[in-house]
């Protein structure tokens, strides 16, 4: 079967319009008929090869939003006409004790929508009938994308750190990841600090949940909230003076990375041991985990804040997305 879709051609390339054949469908694969699809920056860090395992012609996407259309005939929970989403993960193993745990998105042997194989910026993209999540009925397709990656990204530290609707946690980054967050936490119930470097953004930080902003580029407005926070969910991916986040932290505070950070995170021992201190991280969820914030979604009507472009002006998206001017999530229509 052929499909089009729109390729970068090599490291750094515009993305181009690109044919290619999906080949038979397994027995436990299902194919989707793409109708959004989100762009992440995690698209962009493929498209430029920063994480070293890209392969061209390459084809971005994973925060798909669709139609079921074939299936192969092993598959079960989902059927023909199905609408569903596919996020960064398109398949796991199945049977390892990770999978068998029910933390499928652990999975040694997951596959990744678009590591190895052509994702969501096309006609229809492929995976496991397991990772193709039923969409709850009233959910709005077109801003549900980016909750397949970035939502539950952010949605899956506030079930492992056990974070509690009396807590008063903190995110660092209010962009695409941490908007997101900030919406789970206020519908969590939590008092929510923001911590943002861009003092523009104030007034909308404060309408999509936060208490307070404190400005992150100001060691006198961090030292203010010493010992106070019992969660802290850092979504950047830059190095921060972490120090004064762990600081922050009230005892037995947790500290969870969800940005992908490449430098070494200094850490310094004794701002762990004094308070029980801990720091985690985590990637995305699993498949059960997703469609339970699916359902918490539609329950509290928490979308992301999106812009929408045609499919065919992907380049323009991306520039946008570079450029910094996206509020705060760019999905693509088909």
């Amino acid at each position: 079967m052929k499909v089009n879709g729109y390729a970068a051609k090599e490291s750094g390339d515009k993305l181009t319009p690109y044919t290619y054949e999906l080949g038979d469908i397994g027995a436990e694969q299902v194919d989707i008929k793409v109708e959004y699809c989100g762009l992440c920056h995690s698209d962009l860090s493929m498209i430029n090869n920063d994480w070293g395992m890209s392969e061209y012609p390459f084809v971005p996407g994973h925060e798909v939003i669709g139609e079921v259309v074939a299936t192969g005939n092993a598959v079960k929970n989902v059927k023909v006409g199905d609408k569903v989403g596919l996020g960064w993960t398109s398949g796991s193993c199945m049977s390892c004790s990770q999978c068998m745990g029910g933390d499928h998105h652990l999975c040694a042997e997951s596959e990744g929508t678009i590591v190895g194989r052509n994702g969501g910026f096309a006609d229809k993209v492929r995976g496991h009938w397991s990772w193709a999540i039923p969409l709850p009925e009233g959910i709005d397709m077109s801003k549900a994308g980016p909750l397949l990656c970035g939502g539950i990204t952010v949605f899956n530290p506030i079930i492992l750190a056990g974070v509690k609707p009396t807590n008063k946690v903190g995110v660092i980054g209010i962009g695409g990841l941490g908007h997101m967050a900030l919406k789970f936490l206020k519908h969590w119930g939590c008092e929510v600090i923001a911590f943002s470097s861009s003092p523009e953004k104030k007034d909308d930080i404060i309408k999509m949940g936060a208490t307070k902003v404190v400005n992150s580029k100001s060691e006198e407005e961090l030292a203010s909230i010493a010992g106070q926070l019992n969660f802290i969910l850092n979504t950047t991916n830059v190095t921060l003076d972490w120090n004064a986040y762990l600081t922050a932290l009230a005892p037995k505070g947790k500290f969870h990375n969800v940005g992908a950070v490449l430098e070494p995170m200094a850490i310094p021992a004794f701002s762990l041991i004094m308070g029980e201190k801990s720091v985690g991280g985590s990637p995305i969820g699993s498949p059960a985990l997703t469609k339970t914030m699916l359902d918490f979604c539609v329950r509290h009507d928490i979308y992301p804040q999106v812009e929408e472009f045609p499919m065919d002006k992907i380049n323009d998206a991306i520039e946008h997305l570079e450029s910094g001017k996206a509020r705060f999530r760019v999905v693509l229509k088909k």
